[in-house]
């Protein structure tokens, strides 16, 4: 299928791009890795009537470690996240949550911001930024404004842009000393299929092998993103094991509202997502030293 016309705008600075959407208003999109979008057009599900292409602006595809955060531009693509050296043994969670987006293909495209902005519940970026204390910059007429990564996501594909910002900047904190470990684990019908559910975790143990610092963040069962708070709650001060990771993966029943479809049902969706928070941690717990 081919999309409907549209008229094309290749800004070459922020401000420009800023210019166009408050010029257009939501008759215009953001074109980054195009990704998400380009589908949309050819089966008509988007129609805008301009489409703003930021691929030719500056200064948004930077990616660089400060200390013990990671800065990435919202023009970063999927690979170059990916490819970060250390990033493996540094936080291993975020490397294997973003090898597996889709394929190389699509990760060589994909750029972080328009994962973020595009907000899909089965994503995986979503559920990083949560893990990781993430800070989300949007940039719009009024300048920039820094968006907990807590606050930025609303329901499905929405957030807390305004229809005049663009995601212009992404910090994340790396977890960094020993008796820290992480891992994503997701499940998908297909290799490089969206995940019909997903969990990030990230255990930190203190000198006597405690939990001092719990992460639990899940994809694929809810309108968005989900940190488990209660999951997270159980895991503090306990001493990591089988029981006590059954006893958090209990805990996330209440925080989720997986939904049926033709991929599975919302019991079978609940069952999964308490498998992987248990297997999350387990591996987490590993990693960490714990286990």
């Amino acid at each position: 299928m081919k999309p409907p016309p549209f008229d094309y705008a290749r800004p070459e600075t922020v401000d420009e791009a800023v210019s166009l959407l408050a010029e257009h208003g939501e008759e215009a999109k953001l074109l980054a890795g195009g990704q998400s979008l380009v589908p949309l057009l050819a089966l008509r599900l988007a129609s805008p009537s301009v489409l703003v292409d930021l691929n030719g602006v500056r200064g948004l595809d930077h990616l660089r470690l400060e200390g013990d955060r990671l800065v990435i531009g919202a023009m970063a693509r999927h690979r170059d996240v990916e490819e970060l050296p250390e990033l493996r043994s540094r936080c291993p969670m975020l490397f294997e949550g973003v090898s597996l987006i889709g394929h190389v293909a699509i990760r060589n495209r994909g750029t972080v911001g328009g994962s973020l902005a595009h907000a899909d519940p089965a994503a995986e970026w979503p559920s990083l930024v949560l893990a990781l204390d993430g800070e989300i910059d949007a940039t719009g007429p009024k300048g920039v404004r820094t968006i907990p990564a807590g606050e930025f996501f609303d329901t499905y594909f929405t957030t807390a842009l305004a229809p005049d910002e663009i995601v212009s900047e992404i910090r994340l904190r790396l977890p960094s000393g020993a008796g820290v470990g992480s891992c994503f684990v997701e499940l998908a019908r297909r290799h490089g299929d969206f995940a019909l559910a997903g969990v990030g975790a990230l255990l930190g143990l203190d000198e006597g092998g405690s939990v001092s610092d719990a992460r639990v963040t899940l994809i694929g069962v809810r309108d968005r993103a989900v940190r488990s708070l209660g999951a997270e709650s159980v895991l503090r001060g306990a001493r990591p094991g089988e029981e006590l990771f059954a006893e958090a993966a209990e805990a996330v029943d209440k925080e989720i509202e997986p939904v049926s479809d033709i991929h599975a049902t919302s019991e079978y969706r609940r069952h999964l997502a308490k498998v992987l928070v248990r297997r999350a941690l387990a591996r987490a717990a590993e990693r960490a030293g714990g286990a």
